[in-house]
């Protein structure tokens, strides 16, 4: 999928950022900023037919409080019939791919480590408040000083937060509603007056049925070797 122009992002979150103050389902102050470091990714993935697994209660094995957490809804057997069908997505069986770990019949848990460096990536995320069925999204991203980082691989999600509680789940989640994955390269650097680095503004589609005011953006990025330098989730200021 290409990237879009700049210019036609820019304008677009120009217009979503004008639009908050006219009765939109405003979020001002949703960032990554002032959150602490995530220190490493931690993937679930339950199975549309497994109806049982979204009311599962914690298991033993939980992520801390610096782990970014996602959910995972994958199409099941049952296709449209499944009971947890209307939060599937084919971008789950991509991201299974990716990984190498086959289809869940039930649940399945992915857990990736950010690694200490002395001169750590630096990612920023961003949302703008939903107008229309989009969300205007932001990245920046500056890479670790280390040698051989020419292109990095972006993974950028669009995640719905439900509180432990809420629709029959015990557990706090974040599922997914929408992904994007592209590659950071030369094309996309930053001006030298900004330093070296990378800037992408997205609009993403906000699927039917989403509650927009659940609506957060997470991020990752992947050095050339594969390795997860960075990640990164916006937190919305309270009462918005």
């Amino acid at each position: 999928m290409p990237w879009p122009s700049h210019r036609a992002s820019r304008i677009f979150l120009a217009v979503v950022l004008a639009a908050g103050a006219g009765g939109a389902h405003a979020q001002p102050g949703c960032s990554s900023d002032g959150q602490p470091p995530v220190a490493a990714l931690y993937e679930r993935f339950l199975s549309a037919d497994c109806e049982a697994c979204w009311a599962q209660p914690a298991a033993a094995r939980t992520p801390g409080p610096s782990a970014l957490l996602i959910d995972w809804i994958v199409p099941g057997t049952q296709g449209d019939e499944a009971p947890l069908s209307a939060a599937a997505t084919r971008d789950a069986l991509e991201r299974l791919q990716a990984i190498a770990r086959p289809m869940p019949t039930h649940t399945d848990t992915h857990v990736d480590a950010v690694p200490p460096l002395l001169a750590p990536a630096l990612l920023r995320v961003a949302q703008g408040p939903a107008v229309g069925d989009y969300l205007g999204t932001s990245l920046r991203f500056i890479p670790p000083r280390t040698p051989g980082g020419t292109s990095y691989q972006l993974t950028l999600l669009m995640l719905e937060a439900v509180p432990a509680g809420a629709e029959g789940s015990p557990v706090a989640r974040n599922i997914v509603r929408n992904a994007f994955s592209g590659l950071l390269d030369k094309r996309h650097q930053l001006p030298k007056r900004e330093q070296e680095g990378w800037l992408e503004i997205r609009p993403m589609g906000i699927p039917e049925g989403a509650q927009r005011e659940r609506l957060r953006v997470a991020a990752w990025v992947h050095d050339p070797a594969g390795r997860l330098v960075a990640a990164a989730q916006t937190h919305c200021a309270a009462g918005h």
